[in-house]
């Protein structure tokens, strides 16, 4: 699945949502919503795309770059969320707002799969 966002809405720590980490954008021509979360008690990461939510406990691979974020997941993970294993979603999120996005990312990823940050 391919798309484009202005930039990602992160929290590292939502204090209104029982401090459940998170980063999440919409698609600039479609709407749609793709979120990553994890509550500090789970040991398990929510995707959600759309409307439909998946929980996985491993089997994933987020790599963030300067323009890019690619989530990669396991194919028997995949079929509620439309078979779609590889998320690959370009953005322009400012330059000064990347560390903060990379730093909640490695909350979301940690002891869950594989995180790979290309941030300087």
């Amino acid at each position: 699945m391919l798309m484009t966002t202005d930039s990602f809405i992160y929290n590292p720590c939502d204090e209104e949502e029982e401090d459940m980490a998170l980063a999440c954008c919409h698609g600039s021509s479609t709407g749609d919503l793709f979120l990553l979360a994890r509550f500090p008690d789970e040991d398990e990461v929510d995707i959600t795309f759309r409307d439909d939510t998946i929980h996985v406990e491993d089997n994933i691979t987020v790599t963030l770059s300067a323009t890019r974020l690619l989530v990669e997941i396991d194919a028997s993970d995949a079929n509620p969320l439309g078979g779609d294993t590889a998320y690959d979603i370009t953005h322009s999120t400012p330059a000064n707002e990347l560390a903060e996005l990379d730093a909640t990312l490695r909350i979301i990823l940690k002891d869950v799969g594989t995180y790979v940050s290309q941030i300087n």
